[in-house]
């Protein structure tokens, strides 16, 4: 049985070089656009999408590479960057009918939400980040034992081959492995199966879209970071205390990125949409306040 989230539609929207994205959309008002981690989809946001659809137009893709959006050969390494990503989304807004949105995204979908808001800040009305470090500075920070729990980083880092040949030999091992070490409880059997199921197919672009991300995202960063572009709309991070873990300020390092933030760290986990919904959409009505 598919897993739908309450009260929204789903449909199908080409966004780029026939690239179509999978796209769930309920409620009316001002848009806010979701975007979801890895290795979820936009089932995500099954708990928070549905309250903020009260109010608002409540827009929850499936981003390129993953769940049932399309899932285009990487040939050029900038296939999956987040600069391609992000402009999947600001066109998917578009064709919605919205040249303006709010945005917020967790893990994988956080940063190409912060690229999206560096890349078109006329797009992006509000930005909420849940639970990374920009790209630039994920890399700075990570060294040493500490990094262990990031190993799947440096894996799909590796050149096209090796990574996809080891994951794809037992894709539920390794994608299962991430959705039992973060999660408390919060991901039901029904809805853990369709992340695996989602991510078995699509074990060539997921390690894509993180190799992107030790190649051209740092590239994209650093040009951002020499010209002094930033998050210029209001800006709320959500993290638990990786900086206490990792041995970094975290909040000095986000505001090296943006000018109004607001910079929380928070004592529930990782998969915070799914744990703790009901903190989720306060957080993000009070940025929307903002």
């Amino acid at each position: 049985m598919t897993i739908e989230i309450s009260g929204f539609t789903r449909q199908r929207i080409t966004v780029a070089d026939g690239v179509a994205l999978n796209v769930a959309v309920g409620g009316t008002g001002s848009p806010v656009v979701l975007l979801h981690g890895f290795p979820q989809t936009h089932l995500m946001w099954r708990h928070v999408a549905p309250d903020l659809a009260a109010d608002h137009t409540v827009i929850c893709p499936d981003l390129r590479g993953y769940g049932a959006s399309d899932k285009p050969e990487d040939t050029d390494g900038h296939a999956y960057s987040k600069r391609t990503m992000a402009a999947d989304i600001v066109a998917l807004a578009r064709a919605l009918g919205h040249e303006r949105f709010a945005l917020a995204g967790h893990d994988r979908g956080a940063l190409v939400a912060i690229r999206a808001g560096l890349d078109h800040p006329n797009a992006v009305t509000h930005l909420a980040s849940l639970d990374v470090l920009p790209t630039l500075d994920t890399w700075d920070v990570l060294h040493g034992r500490s990094a262990a729990p990031g190993f799947h980083l440096f894996l799909m880092a590796q050149p096209p081959g090796l990574p996809e040949t080891l994951i794809g030999a037992a894709p539920d091992a390794f994608f299962g492995h991430f959705l039992d070490l973060w999660s408390t409880d919060a991901i039901p059997a029904d809805v853990r199966a369709a992340y695996l199921e989602a991510s078995r197919g699509a074990v060539r672009s997921i390690v894509a879209d993180y190799r992107a991300t030790a190649t051209v995202d740092v590239e994209h960063d650093e040009a951002d970071r020499r010209a002094g572009n930033r998050l210029r709309m209001p800006v709320t991070v959500l993290q638990q205390d990786w900086g206490a873990m990792l041995g970094y300020d975290a909040a000095s390092r986000w505001r090296a990125w943006a000018d109004d933030l607001d910079h929380r760290t928070v004592s529930f986990g990782h998969f915070m949409a799914e744990e703790s919904p009901a903190e989720i959409v306060k957080a993000l009505r009070d940025l929307l306040a903002r």
